[in-house]
């Protein structure tokens, strides 16, 4: 089991930057860890994930926005949020997977199936 704590949420102005920080502790090895975000209203989606050979993964709206970085020193999941924009408001969630790696990270990111979450940090752009 691993314990996330995210934080580093906040209101910013569009076109501005903000960096999640998702501290994890516990059973600190994790092959696929993300990033997940949800609007009022609407579904879940995935925002990034990055799994322990250094592959990454992003969703199309944030391409080239967004950097999802793992810092195993300090056991600490980053997103480097830039050029933000009223759609990306939403409370921010982090994810980790330690058991089913069979699956491969893209299945388990893209299908939500991470078996660790945090209780998420509010980012709120306008």
């Amino acid at each position: 089991h691993v314990q996330l704590v995210e934080s580093g949420g906040g209101s910013v102005q569009v076109g501005g930057s903000l960096r999640l920080s998702c501290a994890y502790s516990g059973r600190t090895y994790s092959y696929c860890m993300g990033w997940f975000r949800q609007a009022p209203g609407e579904t879940r989606e995935g925002v990034a994930a990055t799994e322990t050979d250094g592959s990454t993964y992003y969703a199309n709206s944030v391409k080239g926005r967004f950097t999802i970085s793992k810092d195993d020193t300090k056991n600490i999941l980053h997103l480097q949020m830039n050029n933000l924009d009223t759609e990306d408001t939403a409370m921010y969630y982090c994810a980790a997977e330690t058991t089913r790696r069979r699956l491969g990270c893209r299945t388990i990111y893209e299908n939500q199936l991470f078996d660790n979450w945090g209780q998420g940090t509010q980012v709120t752009v306008s």
